[in-house]
This record gives C-alpha cells, sequence and structure tokens, in this order.
C-alpha cells in the first residue's frame, strides 16, 4: 500500500536526521532559548529581508490557536473562506477559546478582498455594531487548502483592507514550499515583510520532523509573546529540535528544493492523467491533484493506494486528493498511472 493521502506522513528529509543526528552530545538550553535556534532565526531572517519576530512552534493548530487567541481580544472575530483549515480542520479551536470565525464563500480556494471589505463595512455601518462580534483579522492559506496560491496583488488587495478597517492579516504557510515553483507563482519570502502582518512557514508538511517557523512582521504584535506561547502549551522544552530542523531546512536551499521536487512530480502526474482524459475538480497549481473518478475505479485504486476522499460529484463518481511531497517515490507514481490504465 502506497500512500498519498498527505504530505507529512514520512519522518522527515535525510539532511535533517543527519543534523540531529551529529547533536546527539551536544548540550543545549532549554525553550528555544539556544544557539542553533538563533542560527535558525538568522537565516529566515536573511530569507524574508526582514529583522521579524521569529518563533518555532510544534504545529500547525497549535500555531494557528496561539496567535489568533493571542491578538484577538474576547469580542473580536476572524475572517476565513469557508474552506479554511482553521474552519474545517481544526475541531473548533477557535470557537473553543472564545472566537467567532466569520466565513465567506471561497473563490476557487481563496479569499476576495472586495468581499472582505464588504464584511467590514456592513460592521462598522451597523447603528448596532456593538452588539456583535467585531471583525479584527483575516485568515487565510497559500498555497489554500485545494492547492491555489495568491499572487502579490491579492495579497496587497487583502492587506489594503486590513489597514484601511485596523484589522491584521495572517497567513498560514502551512504548505509555503510549495508554492515557490507553483504555476504562476510571483510571491517570495522577501516579500512578505510588506503583504501580512503575521504568517508562518510551515515545516512538518514540507520535510520536517515537525514543527512550524512563525514570523511576525507588525510591531505591534511582538511584545510579551513568548507568554502567549507558554499558556497554550506551544513552548517546547526541546525546542532546539524545531530550530536545528529550521537551520537545516534552510541552509543550501533545501525549502526551496523540497518544494521544486513535489511541484515537479506533481505536474508530471497531472500532464500525464490529462492525456488519459481524467477530468479534475480543479487545476493543478502545486503540489495537490484533485482527480474525478468513477467508485469503481476507486474501489480499486483502494487496493494499492491510500488518498483522500474529497468531494462528492454524484451517484457514480467521486474527487479524490493526491498530495505529492519531498518523499514521493517517482516509481510508485509511475505504478500508480499503470495501475490506472489497468482498470480504465
Amino acid at each position: 500500500m502506497y500512500s498519498f493521502k498527505n504530505d507529512y506522513n514520512q519522518t522527515c528529509h535525510p539532511n535533517i536526521l543527519k543534523e540531529l543526528k551529529n547533536l546527539e552530545n551536544i548540550q543545549f538550553d532549554g525553550y528555544g532559548l539556544d544557539d542553533i535556534c538563533d542560527k535558525a532565526k538568522e537565516k529566515i531572517r536573511k530569507e524574508i529581508e526582514n529583522d521579524s519576530d521569529i518563533h518555532f512552534i510544534a504545529g500547525g493548530t497549535l500555531t494557528n490557536l496561539i496567535v489568533i487567541s493571542s491578538i484577538l481580544r474576547p469580542y473580536e472575530a476572524v475572517i476565513s473562506c469557508d474552506s479554511g483549515h482553521i474552519n474545517v480542520h481544526e475541531t473548533g479551536a477557535i470557537e473553543a477559546v472564545g472566537h467567532k470565525i466569520i466565513t465567506l464563500k471561497n473563490d476557487d480556494g481563496k479569499l476576495n478582498a472586495n468581499e472582505v471589505k464588504k464584511v467590514f463595512e456592513n460592521h462598522f455601518n451597523d447603528e448596532n455594531a456593538e452588539h456583535t462580534v467585531k471583525p479584527k483579522m483575516v485568515y487565510i492559506s497559500n498555497p489554500t487548502e485545494i492547492g491555489t496560491i495568491y499572487t502579490k496583488k491579492e495579497l496587497k488587495e487583502l492587506y489594503d483592507v486590513c489597514k484601511e478597517y485596523d484589522a491584521y492579516l495572517y497567513l498560514d504557510g502551512a504548505r509555503l514550499a510549495y508554492s515557490f515553483e507553483a504555476v504562476n507563482n510571483d510571491v517570495y519570502l522577501k516579500d512578505y515583510k510588506n503583504l501580512v502582518d503575521v504568517y508562518y512557514i510551515g515545516g512538518t508538511k514540507c520535510g520536517a520532523l515537525f514543527g512550524e517557523a512563525l514570523v511576525i512582521n507588525n510591531e505591534k504584535l511582538i511584545k510579551d509573546f513568548r507568554y502567549n506561547i507558554k499558556q497554550r502549551g506551544g513552548m517546547l522544552a526541546k525546542g532546539f529540535i524545531l530550530g536545528s530542523q529550521f537551520n537545516t531546512l534552510f541552509s543550501n536551499n533545501l525549502y526551496y528544493e523540497i518544494g521544486k521536487y513535489a511541484n515537479d512530480i506533481a505536474a508530471y502526474l497531472s500532464e500525464e492523467l490529462e492525456k488519459r482524459n481524467i477530468k479534475m475538480l480543479s487545476k493543478r497549481v502545486s503540489n495537490q491533484l484533485f482527480l474525478i473518478l468513477d467508485n469503481k475505479t476507486i474501489t480499486e485504486l483502494r487496493k494499492n493506494y491510500s488518498f483522500e476522499k474529497w468531494q462528492v460529484i454524484d451517484d457514480n463518481n467521486t474527487a479524490i486528493r493526491l498530495c505529492i511531497s519531498w518523499a514521493t517515490d517517482k516509481d510508485k507514481v509511475y505504478e500508480f498511472l499503470e495501475d490506472l490504465d489497468k482498470i480504465l
């Protein structure tokens, strides 16, 4: 059984394992206050071309929870598209700490700046605004949950709306490595300093054992942030394990190579599926592919491969997701296509 179910189904990139092995007889201070975390932060600051505040946190849901709960007051809410990770895949974590998620219909997995602006306008033009939750943050993912990406223009439009209404723009970069070589991408790490208030560089889904690098651009959000990390259970005692991984990911262009490897395979697979006239739920942009297959074909494929059923199309057809990662075996992709040919 070979898995295309997600992009975090294997341990980590061999370079990270090698680096961790090299550290086994070295002692470090705890909670991220160590030399290797400092080195990793400096490497990231060099890439982002900004002296932003950086924190290493164990996982994406935890990062989202810490960021959103620390920034918002009890009466404030976050705007997300209906397919946003905080809305559909985090077990109500944001609502559990008392913040409403205001959802908007997604436009190819993305938020539209004009629609976001309407949410702010409707609130602040309401004579009874103080009787409703106040929108104070906009949450987006790049790439999105369906693998699409935001352009620089789209991000700037969203950020301009946020600044107009004194709100914050937060970007979930769980799969950020796969955005840089995505189709028609024009946003790179150095650009985010002018496009969002806070974001994180994903590690868990991008070659790390686990962990994310949170980057805070807005100086208003920096003071006492470590208190929030500790209170929410995100301050890892062995923080050097996180720092070590990002120190490796940002050495010798590894983070970018990981994204390119996955996107190249996804592009090849997409082209081969197109030759076979396989319908797609959405066009391939980054490392995720969404195929529409008849249910009998899916049943046969599941004998040898695991993947997510994404959306029921009708009684006979379902969309499935194939997720390509830094570790995807090219030979298994060839085998998948051969098996698909036998079934079709």
